[in-house]
């Protein structure tokens, strides 16, 4: 078999062996053949039956592989992460730790961050109970974490998992009183401009894709947001569209441009196979298109239309409330269209607007204009 990779999982209860391999629809129907095969759209690939037989063929030892977490399959993209071997008892802990995000119903990216960041600890500690540590042993940690070279938004997301860890699972609600946290850096938005628009859009050919990303802009939204867009989320009537159980399990609806609208229609009579639920459907899986798919398709677009800036899709939302920013929107309904709990989020989008600053004189332009100075 011409697969990239083979990994040993544990899925829905079953030891099956995962193929990740480029698409190809040869393939495809050639595993499809194989006996017990099946797609799996949270391991984004095919899996079959983890046999003595299939091991030989994929050239897997035939020996018990390490520990493997497996999640339950109500959780998307988090049921087959392997990790080191661990101790029991710090085993179980992790066990403990998932069990209870998926209790408070936790995202499957915020379990899987949180995972990993937790994970650091446990392999560092080895046999070391993970429950044994004190405030002081945390704060040494977070310290060496610092040192290691971690960046401020990192080492804020490994406190958040440990005080999850801690606090929701261990119930000590006092731990972290005395840890403090790094600083945040204010970063700005990063966005493009028109002609870096009119340049990406261009380079795109396909049409599939370039809907996907004129969708991102033309509504603000964030890249998991746009393939998980149904057909039904489509409100022609209302021009109107459903963002559904976005970031924070919020609802939101968001304008309908006229000319998205036509260019989706367009998009849907010409391509085949025709998306039957989700807007974006995969052509081998028929389901939604992985997020990452999607920004490897804004960077391959960016990298053709010769944009030298290091900016992903994201900066399609940013472009969005900025641009509108300096249409004259009032901020409070662009924060209603992207969906921020806090106006504060949205005024990042002052900063960066160039509505008002274009009308500021810069004082070394009045010294110049009405003195008489050489250059």
């Amino acid at each position: 078999m011409p697969a990239i990779k083979y990994q040993l999982v544990f899925h829905r209860g079953e030891h099956r062996i995962l193929l990740v391999f480029a698409n190809n629809a040869s393939w495809n129907n050639r595993i499809k053949a194989v006996a017990g095969a099946r797609w799996s759209k949270t391991l984004r690939g095919w899996t079959i039956p983890d046999t003595p037989e299939n091991r030989q063929k994929c050239g897997l030892p035939l020996q018990e592989e390490p520990f493997h977490v497996s999640l339950t399959p109500a959780v998307p993209q988090c049921n087959v992460l392997s990790v080191p071997q661990l101790g029991t008892n710090n085993s179980a802990q992790l066990h403990l730790f998932i069990q209870q995000l998926m209790l408070k119903v936790y995202s499957p990216s915020t379990i899987r961050t949180y995972r990993n960041e937790f994970l650091q600890l446990l392999q560092l500690l080895g046999a070391i109970p993970v429950q044994d540590l004190q405030p002081q042993h945390l704060q040494r940690y977070i310290v060496y974490c610092i040192k290691e070279g971690l960046s401020e938004n990192s080492v804020h997301s490994r406190i958040n998992a440990l005080k999850f860890y801690y606090e929701q699972v261990l119930h000590r609600e006092k731990m972290f009183l005395d840890i403090p946290r790094p600083k945040k850096p204010l970063q700005l938005p990063k966005l493009l401009n028109e002609e870096e628009l009119r340049k990406l859009f261009t380079a795109l050919s396909n049409k599939k894709h370039k809907a996907m990303l004129f969708t991102a802009y033309s509504a603000g939204l964030r890249v998991s947001e746009v393939v998980n867009l149904k057909i039904a989320d489509i409100d022609s009537q209302r021009m109107q569209i459903m963002i559904q159980r976005a970031k924070g399990k919020k609802d939101r609806y968001v304008n309908l441009s006229p000319m998205l609208l036509d260019i989706l229609r367009s998009y849907v009579q010409s391509y085949t196979p025709k998306p039957k639920v989700y807007l974006f459907e995969s052509e081998q899986s028929g389901t939604a298109y992985p997020p990452r798919t999607v920004q490897q398709i804004f960077t391959n677009a960016k990298e053709k239309a010769g944009i030298k800036k290091e900016v992903g899709i994201h900066s399609l939302r940013h472009s969005f409330a900025t641009h509108l920013l300096e249409k004259g929107v009032d901020i409070r309904y662009i924060k209603e269209l992207l969906g921020h709990f806090n106006i504060k989020t949205t005024e990042r989008y002052l900063h960066v607007s160039r509505r008002k600053l274009v009308n500021i004189i810069s004082p070394l332009d009045d010294l110049l204009n009405n003195h008489s100075i050489e250059w």
